[in-house]
């Protein structure tokens, strides 16, 4: 009887073992099942809304793998108590810890991979290990402020005007275009391109929310607007094809989604994209693509830009070296003195950036445009990495297409330091100065700002000299700046270089016109030249009538036969 019970028993033990069995199996599958789909869910979920590039050399890459791995493991995790088994074998005790470490090991392990690989990278990338590369990562030509720059002879053409008062000028434009502004913004980015060897500020239409861009999606983004930053004066153009693909539009039609899944292994981002014009006036977004040049992740700089055409969802990539010389905006201006900053403080070494400072130079916070051929340049000061004294020991200029460094020589007041001199000349107004542009005035390097009241309209123009900021002229055009400026030069004995020619002439014909806002005298001489002034700069100019000889000296522009008026008098 007693063997009968036992074997039932037995029997009874081996079936629960077994059903207990099947149960731990199918929770197994059932586990497995909810891994592999939460595990895909975060990937589609991650890749579709955060767009992270499939490229190793990428922390938002690793992040993406993080997420998955932990999404992927979230049914295997065990959340049960600790406990300790006691066991005695042989007359030895062994305890046994069982708990949510041990129980989650390689849960653990799989997390800590993609984890691991973004704390190693960083730290095997910093400059702590690598100053001296990411030092060479850039080359700096230096090079002859007055060979480079060459004189400002036409001042009206300087561009000035900053992204604030460009914003301004921009929505009153939009604002005057009722069927427009009910559905669209201007874009808060602006950028500066040389458009048609014109100096201009663009920016794209923008959808107003997403209820507006269901509702136009079909129609697209209508045009541009294009701010002059010579007139101060802003334009609605109508583009020739709409834009179909934009920051602000949503799904497919969403730009930076568009560009990941044309390229899935580029690195960029939305901080690295500029919209610009063609000399056509179609639009493209300029796109830059990064990789790090140190280690995994460091240094990161551009290799690659592409060229999206908005209109069709159309582009191309193109090496650096390869892109068109119509794209203006390559390098951004933050990562220009970025760039100058690992090359000017970590040439020594990271202990000498830290401690010592040997040769240790930097670029002022903040940088400017300049204008050259068919290029935009950022300018930006250089002054001491351990200097309190507000003062440049040079400037560099980076070319925004090629990255191309040029390193000047001049010693003077950093920009901040010319602001405020220029606001002091006006204390009582209360102006404030806008960041300066770089001119070259008869060989004086010298700072031109704008000078705007608290509602951002330019009321004065500016100009310091960069050696010596106590020289300070201001007016209310560019040209009467410049007049004042050069007196100002003359009465503090400093040699301006007069290289203009001298000429007697008989005038044809004298005739008086607005040109950038500035009233311009042209006078025409009987051989067919013509020789032009500015009145607000020298009123007399006003009094030269038709049959009058003069003594004139002047200087050349760009178009033949006509001349620039440095001085004149009349001849008896």
């Amino acid at each position: 009887m007693k063997k009968n019970n036992a074997k039932t028993q037995n029997k009874i033990v081996m079936l629960l073992k077994e059903k207990l069995s099947s149960l731990a199996d199918k929770d197994t599958k059932i586990k497995i099942t909810l891994s592999i789909i939460l595990g895909a869910l975060v990937a589609f979920i991650g890749f579709y809304f955060f767009l992270p590039p499939i490229n190793l050399m990428s922390e938002r890459f690793w992040l993406y793998i993080l997420a998955i791995t932990v999404g992927a493991c979230l049914p295997f995790i065990s959340i049960s108590p600790a406990h300790i088994s006691i066991k005695s074998k042989n007359g030895v005790t062994v305890k046994r810890y069982s708990g949510p470490i041990s129980n989650n090991k390689f849960i653990i392990i799989a997390i800590a991979i993609p984890l691991s690989v973004l704390i190693l990278g960083n730290i095997i990338s910093s400059t702590v290990f690598n100053a001296r590369a990411y030092a060479a990562i850039i080359k700096v030509e230096e090079s002859d402020f007055t060979e480079d720059l060459p004189e400002t002879t036409e001042i009206t053409n300087i561009a000035l005007m900053d992204t604030e008062s460009a914003k301004i000028l921009g929505n009153r434009t939009l604002g005057s275009l009722s069927h427009v502004v009910s559905q669209y913004t201007v874009s808060d980015i602006y950028t500066q391109i040389n458009y048609k060897n014109t100096p201009k500020k663009v920016s794209n239409l923008e959808y107003d929310g997403f209820f507006k861009w269901m509702g136009n999606r079909q129609n697209g983004i209508p045009g541009v607007v294009i701010v002059d930053p010579v007139k101060s004066s802003a334009e609605y153009m109508e583009l020739k094809a709409p834009m179909q693909y934009a920051e602000s539009a949503f799904f497919g039609d969403d730009l930076m989604r568009k560009v990941r899944f044309d390229y899935p292994t580029k690195i960029f981002d939305e901080d690295a994209i500029s919209f610009e014009l063609d000399d056509d006036g179609n639009p493209y977004y300029i796109i830059s693509c990064f990789e790090p040049q140190v280690m995994l992740f460091g240094a990161k700089d551009v290799v690659e830009v592409i060229i999206f055409d908005p209109t069709n969802g159309s582009s191309e990539i193109y090496g650096i070296d390869e892109t068109p010389a119509w794209v203006d905006i390559v390098y951004d201006g933050y990562l220009a003195s970025e760039k100058y900053n690992w090359h000017g403080t970590l040439s020594g070494g990271f202990i000498n950036s830290i401690i010592g400072n040997v040769g240790c130079k930097m670029a002022t916070d903040d940088f400017g445009y300049v204008v050259l051929g068919d290029d935009v340049w950022y300018f930006t000061g250089v002054t001491s990495a351990v200097s309190n004294d507000k003062s440049n020991i040079g400037f560099i200029l980076t070319n925004a297409r090629t990255g191309e460094y040029k390193f000047y020589p001049v010693i003077g007041a950093e920009e901040h330091s010319a602001m405020a001199a220029a606001e002091g000349e006006v204390q009582e107004k209360g102006y404030i100065a806008s960041f300066p542009s770089l001119i070259n005035v008869s060989g004086q390097p010298t700072y031109i700002m704008v000078l705007k009241n608290d509602a951002g309209i330019v009321e004065l123009y500016a100009l310091v000299n960069v050696e010596n900021y106590s020289l300070v002229a201001t007016g209310t055009t560019q040209a009467d700046a410049m007049s004042a400026y050069k007196k100002l030069l003359r009465q503090n004995d400093i040699d301006i270089g007069d290289s203009s020619e001298s000429i007697q002439i008989t005038v044809d014909d004298v005739r008086i016109a607005m040109i950038s806002n500035v009233a311009t005298a042209y006078i025409t001489a009987d051989d067919g030249s013509v020789y032009k002034g500015y009145l607000e700069a020298d009123e007399a100019l006003i009094l030269i009538q038709k049959g009058d000889k003069l003594r004139i000296n002047y200087l050349p522009t760009d178009i033949e036969k006509i001349y620039n008026i440095s001085s004149w008098e009349f001849v008896e």
